[in-house]
């Protein structure tokens, strides 16, 4: 069976109860975790001790929290009074855990889906997604990784142009696939306005349904926005469900064109 996973959040009992409620084996199954593994709930550490338990069978993608934890440990950002990241950062394989997050997944596409934090976007299709993730990930995980983190943070630029200089072009994608909700009509993206669709001010549309966006019709799983919450459209699953919230943690199942859906609300932490 193969599962895609919301926002986890440090929130440890939460995946221990939905890992057994679907009796999840990894001689059988496979997990993917859409980001957002650590930060804000109670165990982080916790967390990815039992992902990385799962070895080859749990696929993990890494999200702005994750790459927030790599930046303060390597001095790059301070800790935000909310974060929750002590239990790693004071753990005595804090080397171990930072290398093994530095080498996760930035984006993935199995199973006919394409699979990433935040979005995609809109100029990019899937093999350019694809690259732009791939390059993320060889800096992350090449011997730079400090002077690249010194780079990676900002807002700008906001508009995609294939001619931009390396770290413009890098930036550019870490904030598309870690933190991009809305952009405008020219597909620039926007990091004000962190609300529900209901509540986007005029001019601003959700990442996925920009006018002309070249992965449409392509089958995209995301997390990162809990304000959303759940969507299920035939070419699309948004599955933060503010777990770390209060909210539920949300699996679905994708095997042979079928999808369930699977919840365990958050509910008492470790």
């Amino acid at each position: 069976m193969h599962y895609l996973l919301g926002d986890l959040q440090g929130c440890g009992g939460a995946l221990d109860r939905l890992l057994a409620l679907i009796d999840f084996s990894p001689s059988r199954d496979r997990l993917y975790v859409l980001g957002d593994l650590v930060n804000r709930g109670p165990s982080s550490l916790a967390v990815l001790e039992r992902l990385h338990g799962l070895g080859d069978a749990a696929t993990c993608l890494l999200g702005n929290h994750d790459l927030h934890l790599l930046a303060v440990a390597h001095g790059v950002r301070p800790e935000h009074r909310s974060d929750t990241l002590r239990g790693i950062l004071e753990s005595p394989r804090r080397a171990h855990w930072l290398d093994w997050l530095r080498t996760r997944r930035l984006a993935v596409h199995e199973h006919g889906w394409l699979m990433v934090h935040a979005g995609v976007a809109p100029q990019w299709d899937v093999a350019l997604t694809l690259e732009l993730a791939g390059e993320l990930e060889r800096a992350l995980a090449g011997p730079d990784l400090h002077e690249f983190l010194q780079q990676m943070f900002g807002n700008e630029p906001t508009l995609w142009d294939p001619a931009l200089a390396r770290h413009d072009r890098l930036r550019f994608a870490v904030n598309a696939l870690t933190r991009m909700r809305f952009v405008d009509a020219r597909g620039a993206l926007d990091f004000k306005v962190k609300a529900g669709v209901d509540q986007a001010p005029a001019g601003l549309v959700p990442w996925f349904d920009a006018p002309g966006r070249l992965t449409a019709g392509q089958p995209i799983a995301f997390g990162h926005w809990s304000a959303l919450g759940l969507v299920q459209r035939d070419d699309l699953l948004a599955l933060d469900t503010g777990c770390v919230w209060g909210g539920q943690l949300s699996a679905v199942r994708i095997d042979g064109g079928r999808r369930e859906l699977i919840q365990v609300e958050c509910g008492p932490t470790r």
